[in-house]
């Protein structure tokens, strides 16, 4: 992502919406959050992704000790990011652990100043146990290595921590976070940042298919009056009948997803409790929204001809970013899916990420 989009974004507050109003930050409705990164999404879906694991990761880094949020909120446009794969380890020290390891899928560390680095502690009894670390980004090496075909622009390099001393402030427990305990005393009260962080990024990661698709149609229904069909009697692609069934399908895709969006991003709003169902059919509905999604951008990428694979059509970006995104783990609608489905069952959902 080019430094003059990462200086708009800030212009923009784009970097605040989540960073506690103490420091200069706004603290934005969730609502209004989804509907901001739809817009960036319609324009970059890597810009868009980079943004909502940015202001994400902001939302976890004010759950952190009040004085590790003294270090990191040096500046509310402060850009954190984070991954939640404990793949680097930590081993405990006086004052805090010591880290060591590789971590991938470091979105937008080029442009960042801290990263919440996800490490497991061996106990050599049991589990081990998972722990996000801030860590300021000069004292970790990035690895040249994401070469990839969706959503390259978002720069989610591999990250390595050598022997990087984090202090025992600098530290959140993985496990009590899920079942939300932080050691934040300022935000502890705050209904902000009492709503679930993994129900959350069910809401931050909608708008990014959201915004592909909207732009995938729109991109789609200008191009149909300047084009014919190959091989066919028509001279432009918009008198066709079977171009009418697919703007009309594709679209009402795209509103299904916004109507399921809105639900659940209204449920997330409402506040506390949040049931195991409500929990496990809110992270499936953003699967199934980003599904909702990639089924339409097939449709219209289908439906553009073989002058849409030209690297400056837009809709083969679009293709290629929504079907990276719905292969992350996170987001991924057939195991999320499947986890809803447990509830419904009757049986343990199989995962404590919900």
């Amino acid at each position: 992502m080019p430094s003059e989009v990462v200086a708009a974004l800030t212009d923009a507050g784009i970097y605040r919406m989540n960073v506690p109003r103490r420091y200069g930050g706004y603290q934005t409705p969730l609502r209004t959050q989804v509907d901001t990164l739809t817009e960036i999404a319609a324009a970059c879906g890597s810009t868009a992704f980079t943004a909502l694991i940015q202001a994400g990761c902001a939302f976890i880094a004010a759950l952190f000790p009040d004085e590790a949020q003294d270090e990191i909120f040096t500046s509310p446009d402060v850009r954190v990011g984070g991954t939640l794969i404990p793949d680097a380890t930590a081993l405990a020290t006086a004052g805090g652990y010591v880290v060591n390891g590789t971590s991938g899928f470091a979105t937008g560390c080029r442009h960042a100043d801290w990263h919440l680095l996800t490490v497991r502690v061996e106990s050599g009894e049991g589990p081990p146990e998972v722990l996000w670390t801030a860590v300021p980004m000069a004292e970790l090496e990035i690895l040249d290595d994401w070469h990839v075909s969706g959503l390259a622009g978002s720069g989610s390099n591999s990250l390595v921590a050598r022997d990087v001393f984090v202090p025992a402030h600098r530290v959140l427990p993985v496990g009590p976070l899920l079942n939300g305990e932080f050691p934040s005393k300022s935000n502890a009260d705050d209904p902000f940042y009492r709503m679930p962080v993994l129900l959350m990024f069910c809401a931050w990661t909608a708008p990014n298919a959201l915004g592909l698709a909207r732009a995938a149609l729109e991109e789609f229904t200008g191009r149909i009056h300047r084009r014919g069909i190959t091989y066919t009697f028509h001279q432009r692609q918009n008198e066709a009948t079977v171009t009418h069934l697919q703007a009309a399908e594709a679209a009402l895709k795209i509103s299904c997803a916004e109507l399921l969006t809105s639900d659940f991003v209204a449920r997330i709003e409402a506040g506390e409790p949040y049931t195991l169902e409500e929990r496990a059919r809110i992270r499936a509905q953003s699967g199934y929204v980003a599904r909702l999604c990639k089924e339409a951008v097939d449709l219209i990428a289908s439906a553009s001809g073989a002058s849409s694979l030209h690297r400056e059509v837009p809709i083969q970006r679009a293709v290629r970013d929504v079907q990276a995104l719905n292969l992350h783990s996170f987001v991924n609608p057939a195991t999320n899916l499947e986890i809803y489905g447990r509830v419904l069952s009757g049986l343990d959902a199989g995962t404590p990420f919900l």
